[in-house]
């Protein structure tokens, strides 16, 4: 069965909010094999244990918390990864059908911005909200003022209000504030006020609470179809967890660079996947201590000067480049290049894949790749997308690296291959053929390009959605495309976008994730026959992490 999680959140955190996370866990408890999970709890807090007694997958402390609140607060973009990482180990570790994420506590430090970091780490667990809001010293106008703000912050961040409990709501004042609330879309509960703060107490307020808002309510909240979002968070943990999966090798040919052997040491901490760091071992183990790293002998190491891994590389890459008529000296002295080195890897089966570029250009990685990787079978080029991460979805953007001004034919197999692309990550692609014209609304030869190449793509992969030419505001928008394309099903859904050359698409990809704060991984290399990706000379250790692991992915 498909996983049942709920996020409780609360304006307030404090007691009323307790009670109704003890009931939800308790009510969910009846049903599934129940997990717990707090994003950020204080290790001095005893109502964790409190809410780990009542559920039944078994679970520690430890693996029921995500980081310190400390930590939240002041590093929030921080701490939303974390978070999402904690909560992947936590449901990996303890497999539960159901899941109840209770968010922060109340603190004696205010925190402004603490409701909203609640709301936007729902969206990043997929959890619907059940919201908790404190009825005390408040009539009903003000409680339906106060649900309707905290409400407007979850839709805010993407996510769904499955239910709204009113907390210390005594009976002779339920039925005012569930008028204010009648039209509200979820169901809304009230419950009296209770202590729960240790287990006795939570015990005691139990079946008041059930009695409120019984647990089949409960169950009916949650049972239905919640459209989720996929916040950069979550899609970089799908990443990491599909990676897992996969357990490929990939080889790293700059074992000399710091950036690359702190990801190798994030990788391999998770078991994330098989590594080759070509250069010396003991060298790069020696500088890793000076760093810090503890996990670099899960790694294989591979020496440049190795002969017995030399000789057949020699014969293999005479054999690959013949006709070219390449000599064993003059493959020997290619072979001094460390990502033609890490290349003939791959082509050895070594590896399954190689990710280059930290302190290399783009050129360097590519080009041994093209030369004896070489394209995939009935594919002419390669083409560089980028998955581009947005609030609430992931799009593909295309091509953002690798040709310059690409003809129809060309601009039509990037589009195929950026849709495969979309495919490899759970991205169900719809495709827009970017242009400064919507359906013929301008005319001009760059226009009658991009139409031809949408025609292609039509014949070529007719169940492929597509529409083009089209402005990228009528494929992003939904109210723009019903004037501008009116009746198309694909415009105003749009999630690959093909660009029409590689200055619009370079331009448009780094406009994009500058301006929205949209992260981008990539460039994924499209079209070879193993996967080679490259890396940005400008990249962090976060995006090698990243572009190791979706290397792995699409190795699968």
């Amino acid at each position: 069965m498909s996983l049942t999680s709920v996020y409780i959140a609360s304006p307030e955190a404090a007691n009323g909010r307790n009670v109704v996370a003890y009931g939800v866990v308790s009510a969910l408890a009846g049903q599934y094999k129940t997990a717990v999970f707090r994003p950020a709890a204080c290790k001095k807090e005893t109502f964790t244990d409190v809410l780990l007694g009542a559920s039944t997958a078994g679970q520690s402390r430890e693996q029921a918390v995500g980081v310190c609140p400390c930590a939240a607060r002041e590093d929030k973009e921080g701490a939303r990864g974390d978070i999402v990482r904690a909560y992947s180990a936590a449901v990996a570790a303890a497999d539960p059908e159901a899941v109840v994420v209770v968010g922060t506590d109340k603190s004696d430090v205010f925190d402004p911005a603490a409701f909203d970091f609640n709301a936007a780490v729902a969206a990043d667990l997929k959890a619907p909200v059940f919201l908790a809001v404190c009825g005390l010293n408040r009539d009903a106008k003000q409680v339906k003022a106060t649900v309707e703000a905290c409400a407007k912050s979850v839709t805010d961040a993407a996510q769904t209000v499955a239910g709204v409990f009113v907390t210390g709501c005594a009976d002779e004042k339920s039925s005012d504030v569930k008028d204010a609330l009648a039209e509200f879309p979820a169901p809304v509960w009230t419950v009296p006020a209770h202590d729960c703060g240790t287990e006795d107490e939570a015990k005691a307020a139990l079946s008041d609470f059930e009695s409120h808002a019984p647990a089949a309510q409960i169950l009916a909240a949650l049972n239905q179809d919640f459209a989720q979002p996929t916040t950069p968070y979550a899609f970089q943990s799908d990443l990491l967890n599909k990676a897992k999966a996969a357990k490929k090798t990939i080889v790293l040919p700059e074992g000399s660079e710091d950036r690359i052997i702190k990801a190798a040491d994030y990788l391999l901490e998770r078991d994330i996947v098989n590594l080759i760091i070509v250069g010396e071992k003991t060298q790069i183990l020696a500088r890793g201590k000076e760093l810090g790293l503890n996990n670099l002998e899960k790694a294989s190491f591979q020496s440049m000067d190795d002969e017995e891994v030399l000789a057949p590389m020699t014969e293999k890459l005479c054999e690959l480049r013949a006709k070219k008529g390449m000599t064993p000296e003059q493959a020997r002295k290619q072979l001094t290049d460390a990502s033609y080195f890490g290349t003939m890897l791959v082509v050895l089966g070594k590896a399954d894949g190689l990710v280059s570029g930290s302190i290399n250009s783009t050129a360097n990685t590519v080009r041994p790749a093209l030369q004896v990787i070489k394209t995939k079978p009935g594919q002419k080029l390669v083409s560089g997308a980028f998955l581009m991460c947005f609030k609430d979805h992931v799009a593909v953007f295309a091509d953002c690296a690798i040709n310059l001004n690409p003809n129809a034919e060309q601009l039509a197999e990037i589009a195929i291959q950026s849709a495969e692309t979309a495919k490899a990550f759970g991205i169900d692609p719809k495709v827009g053929m970017l242009s400064y014209s919507t359906l013929g609304s301008g005319k001009g030869p760059d226009v009658d390009l991009v139409e031809e190449a949408a025609s292609i793509v039509k014949q070529q992969a007719p169940d492929l959605p597509v529409v083009g030419s089209i402005q990228f505001d009528a494929a992003w928008s939904p109210v723009v495309a019903s004037t501008k394309a009116k009746g198309n099903d694909v415009a105003g859904h749009v999630n690959v976008f093909v660009f029409p050359d590689l200055c619009a698409g370079n331009i448009g990809y780094k406009a994009v994730q500058r301006s929205s704060g949209a992260l981008a991984i990539g460039p994924v290399l499209q079209g070879l026959n193993k996967p080679v990706n490259d890396l940005s000379r400008g990249a962090n250790v976060e995006d090698i992490i990243n572009t190791v692991a979706l290397t792995a992915v699409t190795a699968q």
